[in-house]
């Protein structure tokens, strides 16, 4: 079982954050991502029962590297990092095309049969990188997993459960898959001390431009980026309005609103 399971590091959410230049200021305060602890443990769990390998990977500045050294340090046995200024301010669908090539490029070493991420990213929110990696794979998506078996075999069948609309479905699916996962689905473990130290041993490599070209993969034929930033102004909240209910908080509530929308 070879599972490569997506990483990001990202701005600390009781960090101050800033925007500069139309983008959120990284590498101050950032951290692994911690919807991905829940990725990075499944996918380790997974190998530890049935063998095989977990490959870290992620896409950022030179800074993401920490993001995965945590991997490595809960069980990834080896990580790529992407990173070049080339691929500064990708978006989430250019995000994914590029890590989708690299997972490609990683199978055509040696088969990859699932790849693994967390529900979403705590900067973004978008939770659209899984589907659009599945997409560009061509493979098919199990996505908001609160539950997940994998059985072995060639190929091996993955099953999992989610809460989706109000219903509780199960679906299941032949490798390779990509999978994400909620932050139910299990306890992401602590590293050991003696882990700790082992991950320093792990190989990280480091793919820019040129090693993406040797790889095979073409960024001219990449959309890094369909948005355009014109301006950007983040202001502080203002305190909120609490309305003590002493039987009108409905009708004080409706007055709230009504003087704030133009109708």
């Amino acid at each position: 079982m070879r599972i490569v399971v997506c990483v990001k590091h990202v701005p600390d959410a009781d960090s101050d954050r800033r925007i500069e230049e139309g983008r959120l200021v990284r590498g101050e305060d950032d951290v692994l991502n911690e919807l991905d602890e829940y990725a990075i443990e499944a996918a380790v769990s997974t190998v530890e029962e049935l063998g095989g390998e977990v490959i870290a990977l992620t896409m950022g500045p030179e800074e993401s590297e920490d993001a995965l050294v945590r991997a490595l340090q809960m069980g990834a046995d080896r990580a790529v990092l992407v990173t070049d200024e080339a691929l500064a301010g990708a978006d989430a669908l250019g995000t994914a095309r590029v890590l989708a090539a690299v997972v490609a490029a990683l199978a055509g070493e040696e088969p990859v049969d699932m790849v693994i991420t967390g529900m979403a990213s705590l900067d973004g929110m978008t939770s659209m990188v899984a589907p659009a990696m599945a997409t560009h794979l061509g493979w098919p998506l199990l996505d908001l997993a609160h539950s997940m078996q994998v059985e072995g075999g060639s190929p091996a069948a993955v099953t999992i459960e989610r809460r989706a609309d109000g219903n509780e479905d199960v679906l299941r699916s032949a490798t390779p898959v990509v999978v994400s996962v909620t932050d139910q689905i299990n306890e992401p473990r602590y590293p050991s001390f003696k882990e700790l130290r082992a991950a320093r041993s792990k190989p990280l490599d480091v793919w820019e431009v040129d090693e993406l070209a040797e790889a095979g993969i073409d960024l001219d034929g990449i959309t890094l980026s369909s948005i355009e930033v014109l301006a950007a102004d983040p202001k502080l909240r203002e305190a909120g309005v609490v309305v003590t209910d002493s039987g009108d908080a409905g009708r004080l509530l409706a007055e709230f609103i009504t003087d704030r929308v133009e109708l």
